[in-house]
């Protein structure tokens, strides 16, 4: 529990109409989409860096935590207040401060949600590409601070290739820019890159200097539908093979059809084992020629069916395949645990056989889509909390799933980070070494482990982690 002079303190920092210590509001901040929840202390809402800097300094001055917060829509509790303390909320902070047609970049602060700067450039002819599945509600210091991917990261990259630089507030209360304007730039480290994925552990994102695109003239979007995991697995190898790289390349496995088709009956035919949704970008001539070779590679693969859109209506058609998966799981069980592994491309089909005979040998349902194109896949663990002794088992299949990744060359997040959820794994992936420097770099930019402590590393030494 906080101090009143702490607490009047911060209200004098950010005004007392944005600091929160009523129950009811704190509740609202305790959780994410992990379901996990911890109570904060009291909840901040400030306006600039220089606000965040005030927070900072005085977090630093009486040792208290602070957890920074966007929209929390993370999967891994990369934001929730284990330890107490205050949540600092960066929503109020969610201007476009410019956008640039010259130079086809973007300053924006980081409150702003993912899907509205989205808009907002393309209504100038511009594509900022970043999708991830959250991209209405979460914000784009969130998607930094995890360096979010989505579906269009097989073409275009993650959160960190459209990072050109950032205004930061440091755990110590200091402010700093990284990067800036220019494409290129190697002067000193590349703190701006460190930042990107760092998880709120570094620093507190307060400006973003965005990379944008020309908008693409036209795209086309394709269902397929294979008899085997292994001739999806193959199409996609052979389509970048053939030197095409689709926007997208999603895949869902049978589990994941079996659960859709159940619920809105959407006509998959029952010998398709697998789906991939494939999107192709760029010139309107290009696209067309692009689909019809598509076809022509992947039909010798056990194709089962073939769809292509015609049009917008139908592109969005195909697309509800993949958009009514989420709310058709919680048909196999109330609760699940979403990780999301990554294996290159061509051992999709092996890491799936290995997450079959887990789900055998722990008798508990597992659901797999994700993004095939680079190799991401979205493990879904369904549970029902209420039987006894599920959820134990459901970490000790985690615990497998990861490591049948890792032993095939793969990590165990591509996207929701580490966290809280992944921590106690951390040591299957890094080794003594890699986590000894990075506990390093946090210790020097944060003295007093008072900026998010407990995530990615269980700071077990430290009294603010839990």
């Amino acid at each position: 529990m906080l101090d009143t002079h702490i607490i009047n303190a911060l209200k004098l920092i950010v005004g007392a109409e944005n600091v929160a210590t009523d129950r009811q509001e704190l509740l609202c901040y305790s959780y994410d989409a992990t379901q996990m929840e911890f109570l904060p202390d009291a909840v901040v809402h400030p306006a600039n860096a220089d606000e965040v800097a005030a927070v900072l300094r005085l977090a630093n001055q009486e040792l208290f935590p602070v957890f920074p917060r966007g929209a929390g829509s993370g999967f891994s509790g990369g934001a929730l207040p284990k330890a107490g303390g205050i949540v600092l909320v960066t929503t109020r902070m969610n201007r476009i401060l410019r956008i640039d047609t010259e130079n086809l970049i973007a300053e924006v602060e980081p409150g702003l949600v993912t899907e509205q700067f989205q808009q907002a450039v393309e209504k100038l002819g511009l594509f900022y590409p970043p999708d991830p599945a959250s991209l209405k509600f979460s914000t784009l210091g969130g998607n930094v601070a995890e360096n979010a991917g989505g579906p269009r990261a097989v073409k275009y990259g993650c959160t960190k290739d459209f990072v050109m630089g950032l205004e930061v507030v440091l755990p110590t209360g200091d402010i700093i820019r990284t990067g800036g304007e220019t494409y290129k730039g190697v002067v000193g480290y590349d703190l701006t890159k460190l930042l990107c994925g760092s998880e709120g552990t570094l620093g507190i994102i307060t400006k973003i200097i965005f990379k944008l695109l020309p908008y693409p003239d036209a795209k086309k979007t394709m269902l397929t539908i294979f008899d085997s995991i292994d001739g999806a697995a193959k199409a996609v190898s052979a389509i970048i093979g053939a030197k095409i790289i689709p926007t997208t390349l999603e895949f869902m496995d049978h589990a994941t059809l079996q659960c859709v088709e159940r619920r809105f009956s959407l006509g998959i035919p029952p010998e398709g084992r697998a789906v991939l949704l494939i999107e192709v970008d760029g010139d309107r001539d290009l696209i067309e020629k692009q689909a019809q070779q598509i076809r022509d590679i992947i039909t010798p693969l056990g194709l089962v069916q073939f769809r292509a859109a015609q049009d917008a209506a139908e592109s969005e058609q195909l697309w509800k395949v993949r958009r009514l998966v989420s709310p058709s799981l919680r048909d196999v069980n109330p609760d699940k645990y979403n990780e999301d592994i990554v294996v290159p491309r061509s051992k999709v089909p092996d890491v799936i056989r290995s997450i079959e005979k887990i789900q055998q040998r722990y008798d508990i349902p597992i659901v797999n889509f994700g993004h095939a194109g680079d190799g991401n896949i979205h493990v879904n663990i369904m549970i029902d909390k209420a039987v006894a002794g599920m959820e134990e088992k459901a970490h000790e299949a985690i615990r497998e799933v990861f490591q049948a990744a890792l032993d095939l060359g793969g990590t165990m997040s591509g996207e929701h980070g580490v966290g809280i959820s992944k921590a106690p794994f951390i040591e299957l992936e890094l080794s003594p070494v890699q986590i000894a420097t990075m506990k390093a770099v946090k210790g020097a930019l944060d003295p007093n482990n008072v900026l998010n402590p407990g995530k990615m590393f269980p700071w077990k030494e430290n009294h603010h982690a839990a």
